[in-house]
């Protein structure tokens, strides 16, 4: 990381409505329009956004052109962006993840590594390994998708390879399960995600996690920017909207020179 980098990063939440890629896109902008207004250098958006999150539909959509569709609006708003679309070869289907900078150009297409459940794994492939990291704006940037971030290994190998930052797509339910009787601390929240797992892969690897969600019927909301400390500096409700966090210069170079888990590993 440049020590003089400092960059602003955005997450993006919303409701998507399954198969309407016109209105969805639409919807997008407009968050990614507050964003850039906000300051934003990079927005990361929901996972199968722009299609609605329905795996075994997403990919009778065009993946191409939703890109196509993603680029512009990074071009339009003069922001790079993270957004989600199925990427299809040979009748195999991935879920993918495109990080675009302000010119609309396609810095790094991945694919989820973790299919969650069994709808994702009915259609959808998945990625043999994590990604690689890309260089731009003087930080290095790492992408997953949704359930990548629930495995320590995700975040490890990329913090190994050398982001600062990790931008993951997300699609989380809304489930609420728990043992009778047992009291709180047998109690299940899909929110625990944002509020837990998220912090911690910061915290353990000295990195900024951008993670932007669905909300609406169905998913929890609760997008969120967690800090190399172990908090979130952004969490979002249940209602759309935006989130942004400048990560200044010097942060992350002072973060793991007080948590050296990269160093001692």
């Amino acid at each position: 990381m440049s020590a003089q980098a400092s960059r602003t990063v955005a997450v993006a939440q919303a409701a998507a409505v399954i198969d309407d890629v016109d209105r969805n896109l639409e919807t997008l902008s407009g968050l990614v329009a507050e964003a850039a207004a906000r300051g934003a250098d990079v927005v990361v958006t929901p996972e199968l956004f722009a299609t609605g999150y329905a795996p075994d539909r997403a990919w009778k959509h065009d993946g191409g052109a939703v890109r196509a569709a993603l680029a512009e609006i990074a071009r339009r708003h003069r922001v790079a962006l993270v957004g989600s679309s199925v990427d299809s070869v040979d009748g195999s289907h991935r879920i993918a993840a495109s990080m675009f900078d302000a010119d609309g150009a396609e810095l790094q297409r991945v694919h989820k590594r973790h299919l969650f459940g069994p709808v994702e794994q009915q259609w959808m492939t998945p990625a043999a390994d994590y990604s690689s990291v890309v260089g731009w704006g003087g930080l290095e940037w790492g992408v997953g998708i949704c359930y990548d971030v629930e495995f320590p290994e995700f975040a490890r190998a990329l913090a190994m390879a050398g982001a600062d930052v990790l931008l993951v797509p997300t699609a989380v339910p809304t489930v609420e399960e728990g043992v009778a009787g047992r009291g709180e601390a047998w109690h299940y929240s899909a929110t625990q995600t944002s509020t837990l797992q998220v912090p911690a892969r910061a915290l353990e690897n000295g990195v900024v996690v951008a993670y932007a969600n669905h909300c609406g019927p169905g998913f929890t909301g609760r997008s969120c920017i967690a800090t190399p400390f172990g908090r979130n500096a952004v969490l979002l409700g249940d209602e759309p909207g935006v989130g942004v966090l400048e990560v200044p210069p010097g942060a992350l170079e002072r973060a793991r020179g007080l948590n050296t888990y990269l160093r001692d590993v």
